[in-house]
């Protein structure tokens, strides 16, 4: 899927992919006819989904009877098949956005619209190196392997050891091993990264962070001249401090901000309109290149106006700002980002855990590992 075993990145206060599938176990493919060791997303009759891996000798269960997966291998992708009570299921194998929208989650993921942004506005090309700050659940940093290929590299930093392991979790139930082109480390970035990365050798950074204004020399210092940075964050506030820190740092170009709404529609006959429900603000995106060194970008010119701002109004509008700012203002709670409890978060991780190991076709222990579902309701 992306590569067969994992590579290690490690130093004191790092952590490296963990190690590879089994050796035996049934590989996952991305096409043709269903196999052992795929994904399946069943449908019922009242669009309620389940996602399992098939299994030799395993059974899908609901309370109105059973399909063994022995008889969906061999059967084409989007084919339908009946359980032993003759109710039909439609089978499919999950778009990497169905996975992302269904797996353990520690921290809230970047959602399939925003990272498909991501991956454009920051031109993530195949054989690219780019670097992730913030790791969360893995569900961007899927989509950013997805993006550089088996000959890029992406390099994940992730202040919490919870996370990170949640995150390689999820990585590896999607594709079966763990990529050898992806390195998570935890730790602070601004530290961690000079140390593992040279300077000006990065083509794209991605900060998903509390505050990535704090990390704007570090990675300006990291990228190549023409490097894309691109920053999520959730509120104005923060989409704000981010601007004015790469505009003052004088290493980029002139930031770009932009927000992403979806809006699906209902298409039945005569009845066409826009549906009930839809997601709407989940995060801003920032953009901007890195200047080559000793370049001194042109100042932009706009016509005086009352939106002209002073040093003290932006102190009165960002915590940390001015001779009082305080910048241990800027908190999870503070920015309205549900924090979850040290509990929530080991039983997310065991989650996942028990998911990619039943993807390898083992337990922990090595033996056979107990059916496993996915039911997309309670994600």
């Amino acid at each position: 899927m992306w590569a067969e075993h994992a590579t290690s990145a490690g130093s004191a206060g790092s952590a490296g992919s963990a190690a590879s599938a089994t050796d035996g176990a049934d590989a996952p493919a991305l096409s043709g006819p269903f196999r052992f060791g795929d994904r399946v997303q069943l449908t019922g009759p009242k669009g309620r989904m389940n996602t399992i891996t098939l299994e030799r000798e395993a059974e899908f269960h609901s309370h109105k009877g059973m399909i063994r997966h022995a008889d969906i291998v061999g059967l084409p992708d989007a084919s339908v098949i009946a359980n032993s009570s003759g109710e039909e299921y439609l089978a499919l194998r999950p778009l990497l956005s169905d996975f992302v929208m269904s797996m353990p989650r520690g921290a809230a993921i970047v959602y399939p619209k925003d990272a498909a942004q991501i991956v454009s506005l920051a031109d993530i090309f195949p054989g690219a190196r780019v670097v992730e700050a913030g790791v969360g659940s893995g569900a961007l940093s899927l989509h950013l392997l997805r993006a550089v290929g088996p000959e890029g590299e992406v390099h994940s930093f992730e202040r919490r050891e919870e996370f990170a392991e949640i995150a390689r979790a999820n990585a590896r139930a999607y594709a079966g091993a763990d990529p050898a082109n992806w390195w998570v480390r935890v730790g602070d970035l601004q530290q961690e990264l000079p140390n593992a990365l040279a300077a000006g050798t990065v083509d794209r950074v991605v900060l998903d962070m509390l505050a990535p204004w704090e990390c704007v020399d570090v990675t300006a210092d990291a990228l190549a001249p023409g490097g894309v940075v691109i920053c999520y964050v959730a509120t104005v506030t923060q989409l704000s401090r981010t601007v004015e820190q790469l505009r003052r740092s004088g290493r980029f170009t002139h930031p770009q901000a932009s927000e992403t709404m979806v809006r699906g529609w209902h298409v039945e006959g005569l009845a066409v309109r826009p549906d009930h429900r839809m997601v709407g603000h989940t995060g801003f995106l920032v953009t901007a290149r890195k200047l080559a060194p000793g370049t001194n970008l042109p100042s932009l010119k706009r016509r005086a106006s009352k939106s002209d701002f002073s040093e003290a109004d932006m102190a009165s509008w960002l915590p940390d700002m001015g001779p009082d700012g305080d910048p241990g203002a800027w908190s999870e709670e503070s920015v309205g980002q549900r924090v979850k409890s040290d509990k929530i978060l080991r039983k997310k991780a065991r989650e996942a855990q028990r998911i990619a190991e039943h993807r390898a076709g083992v337990d922990a222990a090595g033996a056979p590992a107990a059916p496993e579902t996915t039911d997309h309701a309670g994600a």
